[in-house]
């Protein structure tokens, strides 16, 4: 009845009833175009272009810019798109996947529903799984795009800045989808916003689209970075915070368990490390690491905060009291701890941005995709990605046999068998490609075609140029080809001469990949466009798959028939089984998948409202509304903070004058007299009109223009020291939140209730470091923003380069110490004259 159902009602038949009208429109308009010369042909391209940017929609524009590229293709590539590859590029273009089996034409496809989307001006990406195709299209298909006007970039790896920039500035853009993403991640650590090479994402095209947001999205894209000496620095901070006097070098308010150096204590500092002024941009590092260090010393206890087990600082939950593996504490004050209890302290790498293929592309404003095989996982695309999957017929209909499969009892079996089968068909000059799951399958199988002396290419490489190359010869005559069963994505096995007599070409699977998918992509490399070809797959019980859905009711069956391996079962019951085992196997993977998703997106979230920020310090001149924002922040808690007690007298005058003159004002700016007597809202109207002043007063010393350069030097510093922390915590504290489990706790709401306190946490630290420095750090003539720490990309499959830095100004400046006689002879000392001043 279902099956019944399924036919009246198949979603697939309407789309492609759509479709159909579409190709209609397109092709009553072939004889038109055909008419057309070149140059008039040529001009319907910036007739589109002033169309849409006059308001016209691109659906609207689609039967035209479909012909024009059409009859284009047809003279400049010698390829004239078929009716079905019309419907394929309609599918593309609304934004879902055109499953369309292999040799239907997928990169001439695409060419339709590219063309019609650049014709925007707003840029469209062509993402391929690997460089080598990603050159090969690029160089095909953009003599056709060029033709008709518009400009085609390629994006590699090797590029320099420039080079990509200009790259994502051409109309259409060729490139792997690890470096799209790798660039993406880069931009958003840019110190200028000139410096970034991508423009806003637009629209993608994503050939074997199941490769890339399936396979490859538990494999998330990751930045890491080396900070400068951070172990060592922590180490001396800490052998230097244990000799602080407290009350003499140090104060420390019980209440808000604040930590703050004296003046005394800052001069121990500068007297300690050789420098002239701890508060100098340069030394933001140094200082960072003293504060915490002497935080951990101070605030922090072990067996109570925490616990030593395994060579590893435990927190322990103030709360509950129970240990929290795999959390640690954010903004270095862990490091510190380390050091303290004589541990290694683990921050030397650190993860400085990541992110999944899952989130990166559905940043788009629209996603598309083409692959052979996709109607398996159309539940993911749908619910993730929000595309549906089209199934686009075939321009002829396929005539390829795919057999029963073959069971054996052994592998030894199994393989004897492969061996002989391509021996046979050897022999009759059949091409034969015969897919493994693992390297040493393919090894196992070249050492039986050795012995009996049949030729033959082993391919178990990554995909490159190479290996298109052998794919792209394994169709001629005698051919034997071992390849693992992801060979040959994006490359059409093309059949040699005499090769269509002999049976066309044979598919021999050595045994079912976990996915149905990538089985079903085997098969698609036989039979393209009506050839002949056979496929079969060989199994046996002792297969992974096999041994894990219940194969022994099969071999004591085979037992009882008297079967050996001489004769292998074959048997639709054991193909439904088998399908059903694969079944659960995806539906095991989309689950993990999904999980993945769900935890990112609790990362996303927050990446997106940190780089929003990083972009406002980037593109706005005049950045002092947030700095002082964020001052008035830090002073409101500063001010609740010491006057949480109900009767003013208990409030602590002392301390708050302590801490905004550490954090905030010079020395003797404010008074314990000038606070008394004043209610909170008073006091942070006080401090700040304080603050205001002396801000005042420090602009007036820099210059307006070199005050909005310090600015963003202070907001981009903060941002990204506290950013890169944050991620590193929360990559620690993903690592570990599984064994939540074992508390009946839901480990995915306790990392977002965790993920989203730490968050809160960071941005009040970032409000902090910004008004300790902007009102504190004293310049010079090196004004300049700085990498935060050196990053590199890191992938399992390929890596990217490291951000290039800006090249430093050359630095020119004459030190001079905080409490040597101001240059300016006013009598004062340096820090309490012109300490802010070049």
């Amino acid at each position: 009845m279902l099956g019944v159902l399924n036919k009246v009602f198949d979603p697939n038949k309407r789309d492609l009833k759509r479709l159909e009208k579409t190709a209609d429109q397109v092709e009553a308009l072939a004889s038109e175009y055909a008419a057309l010369s070149d140059d008039a042909l040529k001009a319907k391209t910036e007739l589109f272009i002033e169309r849409s940017a006059k308001g016209e929609s691109l659906d609207d524009l689609l039967p035209e810019a479909f012909a024009t590229i059409r009859e284009a293709s047809k003279r400049v590539l010698g390829m004239y798109p078929f009716r079905v590859q019309i419907m394929g590029a309609a599918a593309l273009h609304e934004g879902n996947i055109s499953e369309m089996k292999t040799g239907e034409g997928k990169t001439l496809t695409s060419t339709m529903a590219v063309y019609l989307n650049a014709i925007s001006k707003k840029g469209v990406h062509v993402v391929t799984v690997n460089e080598y195709l990603a050159s090969r299209d690029a160089g095909e298909m953009g003599q056709l795009f060029e033709w008709l006007g518009l400009t085609v970039g390629l994006n590699l790896n090797s590029l320099t800045k420039d080079e990509k920039r200009q790259a994502y500035q051409a109309d259409i853009t060729y490139s792997t989808n690890n470096e799209l993403g790798f660039d993406y991640l880069r931009d958003n650590m840019v110190l200028y916003k000139e410096d970034m090479v991508q423009r806003p994402l637009n629209f993608a095209v994503i050939d074997e689209v199941d490769s890339i947001l399936i396979d490859e999205a538990r494999t998330p894209l990751i930045i890491s970075g080396q900070a400068a000496k951070a172990a060592q620095l922590y180490m001396q901070a800490n052998a230097f915070s244990r000799i602080l006097v407290k009350d003499t070098d140090y104060t420390y308010d019980e209440t808000t368990k604040g930590v703050v150096l004296t003046e005394d204590g800052i001069e121990k500092v500068e007297k300690a490390f050789n420098i002239d002024n701890l508060f100098d941009i340069r030394h933001v590092r140094l200082n960072h690491a003293i504060n915490q260090s002497l935080k951990a010393q101070v605030t922090m206890h072990k067996d109570v905060d925490y616990v030593v087990q395994d060579g590893e600082v435990v927190i322990v939950d103030q709360f509950t009291g129970r240990l929290m593996k795999g959390r640690r504490y954010s903004d270095g004050l862990h490091q510190a701890i380390e050091a303290k209890e004589g541990l290694e302290v683990q921050n030397e790498s650190m993860t400085m941005a990541t992110i999944t293929f899952q989130n990166f592309f559905r940043m788009y404003d629209k996603l598309s995709g083409m692959t052979g095989t996709a109607k398996t996982e159309e539940e993911e695309f749908r619910n993730i990605y929000n595309m549906n999957v089209i199934a686009i017929p075939t321009n002829k209909p396929i005539i390829r046999d795919d057999r029963v499969d073959l069971i054996y009892a052994t592998i030894a079996g199994k393989y004897k068998a492969v061996a002989d089968d391509i021996a046979e068909r050897h022999k009759n000059g059949q091409p034969v490609l015969v897919g493994t799951v693992a390297i040493e399958t393919s090894e196992i199988i070249s050492d039986y075609l050795t012995k009996k002396g049949i030729k033959h290419s082993v391919l178990n490489a990554k995909n490159h140029a190479h290996e298109a190359e052998i794919i792209l010869n394994a169709g001629q005559r005698g051919a034997v080809t071992i390849a693992t069963n992801m060979a040959g994505r994006g490359t059409d096995i093309k059949l040699g001469e005499g090769v269509t007599e002999a049976g066309g070409l044979a598919v021999l699977g050595t045994e079912r990949h976990e996915s149905r998918r990538i089985d079903n992509q085997l098969r698609g490399r036989s039979g393209r466009q009506g050839d002949p070809g056979v496929t079969q797959f060989y199994l046996s019980l002792e297969d992974d798959l096999m041994r894990r859905f219940g194969s022994d009711a099969m071999r004591n069956m085979m037992g009882k028939l008297g079967m050996d391996d001489s004769q292998p079962l074959q048997s639709k019951m054991v193909n439904r089984s088998v399908e059903s085992a694969q079944k659960r196997v995806e539906g095991n993977n989309f689950d993990a998948r999904k999980r993945l998703l769900q935890y990112d997106d609790v990362l996303r979230q927050q990446r997106e409202i940190i780089y929003k920020e990083r972009m406002e310090v980037l593109e706005t001149e005049n950045m002092r509304a947030l700095v002082e924002r964020m001052i008035d922040g830090s002073i409101e808690r500063m001010v609740h903070a010491h006057t949480s007690e109900e009767n003013p007298e208990n409030w602590n005058y002392k301390s708050l004058v302590d801490v905004a003159s550490a954090n905030l004002l010079p020395e003797n700016t404010i008074t314990v007299e000038d606070l008394k007597g004043k209610t909170q809202e008073q006091l942070i109207d006080f401090i700040k009109a304080e603050v205001v002043k002396r801000y005042d007063e420090k602009e007036e010393e820099m210059t307006s223009e070199r005050m909005r350069e310090f600015e963003k030097v202070v907001l981009l510093r903060s941002i990204d020291t506290k950013w890169i922390d944050h991620i590193d915590a929360m990559d620690q504290l993903r690592q570990g939140i599984h064994l939540r489990a074992y508390g009946q706790n839901d480990p995915l709401r306790e990392y977002q209730n965790e993920g989203f306190a730490m968050f809160e946490e960071m941005v009040l630290s970032i409000e902090e470091d910004v008004a300790k420095y902007a009102m504190k750090a004293e310049i010079r003539n090196n004004l300049e923003r700085e990498e935060v720490a050196k990053g590199q990309a890191v992938n399992p499959k390929e890596d990217g380069p490291a951000p290039k830095k800006k090249k430093a100004p050359v630095r020119n400046d004459m030190a001079v110490g905080r409490n040597e006689p101001c240059p300016c002879g006013s009598g004062k000392k340096f820090k309490n004259c012109h300490g802010a001043t070049v």
